[in-house]
């Protein structure tokens, strides 16, 4: 089935991620003045606003920080509804949103904060692969 959702678009300073995604990697933003990875793409620190910043690849693990079920939703995502979305912790710092892949929105008592989780990517169009988590482990 084809990808019937909205797919991001891909901006000059967030091709080092998309090429990653496309290639099944993670890649994140690091400061090289202090150190920190940031999650979303921008063309300065937001710790420490260097713009001396560099591409990593991330070991694309994570723990679920929080998550809420969408019984709501338009265009492609209402074939899915209910549907949850997660915020992921990720093992190099900083947090990132996520749809999360492998639960049951009807039964979101199953879903523990916590929970191990790693990145997976579907391809959105010949040039865009879009990470998406799934659950690894219990919490």
């Amino acid at each position: 089935m084809a990808y019937n959702k909205p797919v991001p678009p891909q901006g000059q300073h967030t091709k080092p991620f998309w090429d990653g995604a496309k290639d099944g990697k993670l890649m994140l933003p690091k400061c090289n003045d202090c150190g920190a990875v940031h999650w979303y793409p921008r063309l300065i620190c937001p710790y420490c606003h260097s713009t001396n910043l560099r591409w990593i690849e991330g070991s694309g693990l994570g723990r679920i920080h929080t998550f809420a079920v969408q019984h709501r939703a338009f265009g492609g995502w209402a074939e899915d509804v209910p549907y949850v979305t997660a915020y992921i912790d990720l093992d190099e710092g900083d947090r990132m949103m996520t749809v999360l892949r492998g639960v049951d929105g009807n039964k979101p008592e199953d879903i523990k904060i916590g929970a191990r989780v790693k990145v997976e990517f579907e391809q959105g169009n010949d040039d865009t692969y879009i990470p998406f988590w799934r659950v690894t482990e219990e919490a």
